[in-house]
């Protein structure tokens, strides 16, 4: 007897899933740089700063057009940074802190970009100069974590854009630099990074309920690395890539792993087609986007950029 064409359908969407992980090759950045930050506006993807093919601090901004696989240059920032934060609250691009020169000098200046009229505005100083932090956006609020140098490391701070104010919080429970975070519904987590040297790498998972105003400690990360990128995406957490890994001769990591914070778990994931470090990371649609870093511990900066795709939810 043969199977109902309609109930075959359904049997197959029960136990196939929607859409494999692939990872999907990209147009290059125009200026290959690691140490960059990136955030998704308007539709768009872009890359800001970071450590040029010389050895450079760059001011560079570019700007990816998913709908025709291009870049275009931005207005560049009106001072040169790497290993700065990036974050977008209602259509407003916001660059935050970062490390200028070869001494990764740190500085406390957080930048604005309107793309309406392509200019840059100076707001409120972080409460004190960090570079190598991450960010995150809850209820109009941007929340800024750890960061370089040592004594930075613990340091948490939320700015408010309608009031231009930021306001130190409760420290991070583990100190970290070259982190990467993720809010999920009302929830900000750090995860991973690395406490001083690039082989000081950490697995720590904390989250931080801005209600309570409390720092919990979740399931670590499975592969601890810093120098990673973290984006969210349908209620999942993911992490890429990363540096100070003694088994490879470049001392990067490959690994991709995804959490679920409805569970409290990780699922490993298919490894990064390029390993780099140095990365920022930002989800648009149903892909996150990694343009940029480095493809050796250390320095080794290249355009590549590449996306990776997944219909996968995670919820309750």
């Amino acid at each position: 007897m043969l199977a109902c064409p309609l109930l075959l359908g359904i049997a197959l969407a029960v136990a196939l899933p929607a859409k494999a992980d692939t990872w999907i090759s990209l147009a290059p950045l125009q200026v290959p740089r690691q140490e960059v930050a990136v955030a998704a506006l308007a539709g768009k993807i872009y890359v800001i700063g970071g450590i040029d093919a010389r050895g450079g601090t760059a001011a560079t901004v570019e700007v990816y057009d998913p709908a025709t696989d291009r870049w275009q240059f931005a207005t560049p920032l009106p001072v040169p940074v790497h290993h700065a934060a990036a974050a977008v609250v209602s259509g407003t691009l916001y660059v935050i802190g970062g490390l200028q020169g070869g001494r990764f000098a740190p500085v406390d200046t957080v930048w604005a970009y309107d793309p309406a009229t392509r200019t840059w505005h100076r707001k409120a100083p972080l409460p004190q100069p960090r570079g190598a932090l991450a960010a995150g956006v809850i209820g109009g609020k941007i929340y800024a974590a750890g960061g370089s140098p040592a004594p930075r490391e613990r340091d948490f701070a939320v700015y408010d854009p309608q009031t231009d104010t930021w306001t130190p919080l409760p420290p991070m429970p583990s100190p970290r630099n070259h982190l990467a975070a993720g809010v999920v519904g009302t929830t900000f987590y750090a995860v991973g990074g690395r406490s001083g040297g690039i082989r000081g790498i950490t697995n720590a998972l904390e989250a931080f309920d801005p209600t309570t105003g409390r720092w919990v400690h979740k399931a670590p990360l499975p592969t601890a690395r810093g120098g990673i990128a973290g984006a969210v995406l349908q209620g999942c957490l993911y992490v890429f890539g990363g540096e100070g890994n003694p088994a490879r001769s470049d001392g990067l990591f490959a690994e991709v792993e995804v959490y679920d914070p409805f569970h409290d778990r990780w699922q490993a994931l298919p490894p990064m087609p390029t390993p780099r470090h140095g990365i920022g990371a930002a989800a648009l649609g149903d892909r996150i986007y990694l343009p940029g870093g480095a493809t050796v511990q250390g320095f080794g900066v290249t355009g590549v950029h590449e996306a990776f795709a997944t219909a996968r939810r995670c919820g309750p």
